[in-house]
């Protein structure tokens, strides 16, 4: 690793670099990465330190406000936060006892999702296929309208708001963190007094949990321990549901970020963030100064205009 980092102009990785590697980046380098900065405040001190030029998979944004770079790993953690939640809703892991797609006779189990984007989109498609009563919740109307046309009869729609969750949480048994406001830190849709509403063994994914988590209570763990539970309620916040199925992420990732990747090898990082809006908005920290609003207002850190770096 350290002969790699030594000759590298570019560094592509797929997650953060780790505390070990901080030592071996060198000014001026490039990481083409998942930062998810807003988490992690000794990573940002890290990279401000090291005067490296951090462009970060999560915060690339199409014309359209569309995430390419993050959408890939948003499919394959919404399809697997309905996969995982069905399996710790069973006793011998601490859930409910509940099969998520019922049988003849006996309902199915509900399933709450917090967030319509693509990781929400991606769990209701599969929750329901599955054969369970999803409702999934959003802020944005319209969303809500495009969401209630495209998916099938069991699946509800509703408003986001304090009130409604409250009022859905006693009765549903598995809930799904998927918000997401990009390159920022996640609201707390679900608060610590919250969980006293849910039945014991609910489970909840937050699927957020690598940009702080919409639940309060969860905190990051690892695909070796990854549940825990609090107030009855069983807790799986696993930051990289993806690493989970290695083979199937690393192919969906590489379709996506490789353009990009040639772009930034070819011109270098200034000429192609130049050229092309969609890097740009994926720098985070370049040369000592955060040049992304949402990772400064973060950590109370004085912002730098991108502009001011190219």
């Amino acid at each position: 690793i350290e002969e790699v980092y030594g000759i590298a102009d570019m560094i592509i990785k797929v997650k953060e670099p780790i505390e070990p590697e901080y030592s071996l980046i060198k000014e001026g380098q490039l990481l083409f990465t998942y930062f998810h900065f807003a988490s992690y405040e000794p990573l940002t001190h890290a990279m401000l330190e090291r005067k490296a030029v951090c462009l970060a998979y999560e915060t690339v944004t199409k014309a359209d406000r569309s995430l390419p770079l993050l959408v890939p790993m948003s499919e394959v953690a919404g399809r697997m936060a309905i996969q995982e939640g069905a399996k710790y809703l069973e006793k011998p892991l601490k859930g409910r006892g509940i099969l998520l797609g019922g049988v003849p006779g006996v309902r199915p189990a509900k399933v709450m999702i917090l967030g319509g984007g693509v990781v929400g989109t991606n769990a209701a498609k599969i929750a329901a296929g599955m054969g369970a009563d999803v409702t999934i919740m959003d802020t944005n109307l319209q969303r809500l309208r495009y969401l209630d046309d495209v998916m099938p009869a069991n699946v509800d729609t509703f408003m986001s708001n304090k009130y409604n969750i409250r009022e859905l949480l006693p009765t549903h048994d598995l809930i799904i963190g998927a918000v997401l406001i990009p390159g920022a830190k996640a609201p707390h849709l679900i608060t610590r007094d919250m969980l006293k509403l849910m039945r014991p063994g609910t489970v909840v994914v937050d699927v957020a949990v690598d940009q702080g988590g919409c639940i309060e209570t969860c905190k990051p763990t690892t695909h070796e321990d990854p549940t825990y539970i609090i107030d009855d309620v069983v807790h799986y916040c696993v930051a990289n549901m993806p690493g989970a199925v290695p083979y199937t992420s690393t192919l969906a990732l590489t379709n996506a970020t490789l353009p990009y990747a040639i772009e930034l090898a070819n011109k270098g990082w200034k000429k192609a963030c130049t050229d092309n809006l969609e890097l740009k908005t994926g720098l985070n920290v370049v040369d000592g100064k955060i040049v992304f609003k949402g990772v400064a207002e973060a950590f109370d850190l004085e912002y730098v205009p991108v502009e001011t770096v190219l």
